[in-house]
């Protein structure tokens, strides 16, 4: 049998009276001797005599439910976790709490440089009593008395804009100028807002209808008769006018007679398209909106009257030389489709597509200067406009026929733009002759670059990468291509290497025929006469009209930088509204906020039921 050695190894034990005499031996030992003995022993030796070793402290586990683990384990991975906060959390806390500078927006492409620019000339053109904020340093109040003997005009024809670079408010120019520039927010609302511009233009469209609403009684639903014009220029006059006096418009101190007409089938077609179309801009802002709208109607019935088809211009020396109207069978076409998509009744869209209208107007027989669009002819604008209808809304019967008639001349109007069909002559330079080398090239040029672009947008929105001219297929981006190189031409991109748009880039225009621009704003009240030296100098305008775009160069690309030179030096109303609505068209800045990128019908979706368009009864249109 073997036992435990304590010291190792093992032994035999003894049989039973061995262990007796052993026992006996054990009783007779000295105590004392064994206990010093036993103090001999080493450490070791003690520590096994002296009992079972201590016991080891165990290890404390917790349960976490899913699993056991160590307590010391998660003492570490909590001090672990603590570590990190503090190492990694307060940092990010800390870099969060420091004011930090807000993003850069992207870089401003050329278009939206100018487009801030040429808003501006808008601003330098306003007449009346003008806002604190007006921004325009060298402008005052002007034109308070204009139409204040007026009887049926409260306050008189205070407001709207002068022409150009002359001190006359002439109504139709005006009139389709706030119908362009209402176009453009329409169509591009988001890219002005991208480009911190909506409000500002916004601001400017209601500054002109605001006049509008003044030259006829717009509170009544029938009118008689319409203002055409604030002021007057006698062709080589010897007395007091806005022509013969050189003065700036705070300085007036000559006659300014209100032009009336009885008869203004083009006049008030045209007004009530620019007070139509600012309604749709003004949607936000029902009362108005409502204002804009009845009073279009009203000025729309009067244009309409049967017994009122004589020209506005007509025999009229004071209008006749300067905006003669050729013909309103194209501001009714224009007018038609404003009203339909600011009231969505049908009345409206019936008369547009009365193939009678088109007839009357020439609009499919392939006129080439009835591809151009301009102040005097709507028709290219106003078919582009009914075209948007069948192309994103498309009413079907009854209205398809003629939809299809203007969609079809709209196509063939963009393919006239290209030169390589030959329809227009273009300058060596590059520039489209559309009206054939007269004076003031470049406000046709933007206006039909403005089309140019918007179509483009339609098809890309249509999903429609282009169409047939004759067997050449053209493209989307041939359309922007073209738009692009005639723009690109005004800003600077010419045989001249200057801009035509005053304030962009560093060569452009210093001495401009305009009265404002070139008299200083020194205190001193010139007469009519007086004025005089400072049209004559020779130095650049002591004023900076910024963003005006001058009329441009000639046929071979040359122009002279003179006051006297006013087909090429001065600036127009209608020729900025062009310039700005083709700016928003091409820019980059907002890329994807115009109408490729919205719904198509919100244009126009605040209307009353629009769509499905219900047939109308028969037409009660007479020619």
């Amino acid at each position: 049998m073997y036992s435990a050695n304590h010291w190792g190894g093992s032994f035999e034990i003894a049989a039973d009276g061995a262990a007796e005499d052993d026992h006996s031996r054990n009783m007779d030992v000295d105590r004392g001797a064994l206990s010093a003995r036993q103090h001999q022993l080493d450490e070791t030796q003690q520590s096994w005599l002296l009992g079972p070793p201590e016991a080891k402290k165990k290890d404390k586990y917790i349960d976490l439910g899913c699993v056991v683990v160590k307590r010391k384990l998660l003492w570490w991975i909590l001090w672990f976790l603590i570590a990190g906060i503090i190492l990694i959390g307060v940092p990010i806390i800390i870099a969060k709490s420091i004011p930090k500078k807000k993003p850069h927006a992207p870089p401003a492409d050329q278009y939206t440089e100018a487009l801030h620019k040429a808003l501006l000339f808008f601003n330098a053109q306003k007449s009346g009593r003008l806002p604190t904020d007006n921004g325009i340093k060298w402008r005052g109040n002007s034109g308070l008395s204009d139409g204040s003997d007026l009887t049926d005009v409260k306050g008189g024809l205070v407001g709207g804009y002068y022409d150009a670079g002359d001190n006359i408010k002439f109504h139709f120019p005006m009139a389709f100028s706030m119908t362009l520039l209402s176009w453009s927010v329409i169509e591009y609302s988001a890219k002005y807002k991208a480009v911190g511009e909506y409000d500002h233009a916004r601001e400017l469209i209601k500054w002109g209808t605001d006049y509008l609403l003044l030259t006829f009684n717009s509170s009544a639903s029938t009118i008689d008769k319409v203002y055409s014009q604030v002021g007057i220029a006698k062709i080589n006059g010897t007395e007091p006018d806005d022509h013969y006096c050189w003065n700036r418009a705070e300085d007036m101190a000559y006659p300014r007679p209100v032009q009336t007409a009885s008869s203004a089938p083009d006049l008030g077609a045209e007004t009530a398209a620019a007070l139509a179309a600012a309604s749709i801009v003004f949607r936000d802002n029902a009362a108005y909106s409502n204002k804009l709208v009845n009073s279009a109607a009203a000025v729309y019935k009067f244009a309409r009257s049967s017994g009122r088809r004589t020209p506005y211009s007509r025999g009229n020396q004071f209008i006749e030389y300067y905006y003669n109207s050729t013909s309103y069978w194209d501001e009714y076409m224009w007018s038609a489709g404003w009203m339909y998509y600011a009231t969505g009744n049908n009345t409206y869209i019936s008369f547009a597509t009365d193939p009678r209208l088109p007839k009357n107007a020439k609009a499919f027989y392939n006129i080439l200067d009835f591809s151009v669009f301009s102040w005097d002819n709507k028709l290219p604008g106003a078919g582009l406009l009914l075209s948007r209808l069948r192309m994103f809304l498309n009413p079907g019967y009854p209205y398809e026929e003629s939809l299809i008639g203007y969609h079809n001349a709209t196509s063939i109007n963009m393919c006239m733009y290209f030169p390589r069909f030959g329809a227009f002559n273009f300058t060596k330079g590059g520039l489209a002759l559309f009206n054939h080398g007269r004076g003031q090239p470049l406000q046709y040029v933007v206006a039909n670059s403005f089309l140019a672009a918007l179509y483009a947008d339609y098809m890309e929105a249509a999903n429609v990468p282009g169409w047939y001219c004759g067997p050449n297929f053209m493209t989307v981006n041939d359309l922007r291509v073209f738009a692009r190189s005639q723009v690109n031409y005004i800003l600077g991109d010419n045989p001249k290497k200057m801009s035509y748009v005053v304030g962009y880039g560093k060569k452009y225009p210093r001495r401009l025929h305009h009265r404002g621009a070139s008299t200083p704003h020194n205190g001193i009240k010139y007469s009519c006469t007086g004025g005089y030296k400072w049209r004559d100098a020779k130095g650049s305008d002591p004023n900076v009209l910024v963003g005006a775009m001058v009329g441009g160069p000639d046929k071979s690309d040359n122009f002279k930088d003179a006051r006297l030179t006013y087909a090429q030096n001065e600036p127009t109303l209608v020729g900025n509204a062009g310039l700005v609505a083709a700016l928003v068209a091409l820019t980059d800045s907002g890329r994807g906020t115009g109408v490729s990128a919205v719904d198509k019908n919100t244009m126009f979706s605040a209307v009353p039921p629009m769509f499905p368009v219900t047939p109308p009864p028969p037409s009660k249109w007479k020619p």
